[in-house]
């Protein structure tokens, strides 16, 4: 096991063909040539936002968090997260994000740093001056694990239509703003980058390829430039960077380590 430190990047509403007809380049180019990735990623049912996070921080299904919709409810068996198992093993998490109901995500405690701007008062602005302070905060101070949600991308498309052109505009303002962040990080740091779910005309959330197809990436020194995975689940991803991380994963996890497979 490493133990690096790590930055999760998550793109809501995110398709893997937005990356590939990105007109901003950076974003497939970085996967394709510095990454470990997939655009064939497989996220969960209900394919919507806030239970694909719980899935994602937790490594279990809808059916275990119990979270059908974008309304938070205390799970019935407590299930540590992400944020949750990192702070119990001393790390330092820093989490931003423009959407306020990602703040269940974890336990009280365990961020030593929450940064959330109002996507609904300052629209596109908001994705700028997040990335701006997170750029300058893992400059300066170096934290173990960062978080960083942006939701600029999924309001356009629920606005006007996934992969329409202000949809596709979003994508790519986060290309630029992952681009940025990548050239702020210090040495030893690695990156995943991935979404929640797609997405289609206007809405998500049911089990059509467009909605439950997310691309996924790692980048950092135990992954193989250039590699691409034929699927990578969304599950997989929390067991992955507390193996990067050099910690151990709950047992009550379903998600398996991708440098263990």
């Amino acid at each position: 096991m490493e133990n690096n430190k790590v930055v999760l990047v998550l793109v809501d509403g995110l398709r893997p063909d937005a990356v590939q007809q990105c007109k901003h380049p950076f974003l497939r180019e970085f996967m394709e040539k510095q990454c470990t990735y997939s655009y064939n990623g497989l996220t969960i049912m209900p394919s919507l936002t806030l239970p694909c996070h719980m899935s994602l921080f937790h490594s279990v299904g809808a059916d275990r968090h119990g979270i059908l919709n974008n309304t938070y409810i205390r799970p019935s068996h407590a299930i540590d997260g992400l944020f949750d198992v990192l702070h119990a093993h001393k790390k330092k998490n820093f989490f931003y994000r423009t959407w306020h109901e990602l703040r269940d995500l974890c336990r009280p405690g365990a961020l030593s740093r929450d940064i959330f701007i109002n996507y609904y008062t300052y629209d596109n602005a908001a994705d700028v001056e997040l990335c701006e302070c997170a750029c300058r905060d893992i400059a300066a101070e170096q934290p173990d694990f960062v978080f960083y949600y942006s939701g600029n991308s999924d309001e356009k498309a629920h606005k006007y239509g996934w992969m329409g052109e202000e949809y596709m505009a979003a994508v790519e303002l986060a290309s630029r703003n992952i681009e940025k962040i990548y050239h702020a990080l210090p040495e030893g740091y690695s990156m995943v980058i991935t979404a929640d779910h797609g997405g289609h005309a206007r809405t998500h959330g049911t089990d059509m390829p467009e909605d439950m197809t997310i691309p996924i990436a790692f980048y950092g020194p135990q992954w193989e430039k250039g590699k691409e995975l034929e699927q990578i689940r969304l599950l997989d991803i929390a067991p992955t960077i507390v193996d990067m991380m050099g910690c151990e994963a709950p047992a009550d996890w379903d998600g398996v380590s991708l440098l263990k497979k």
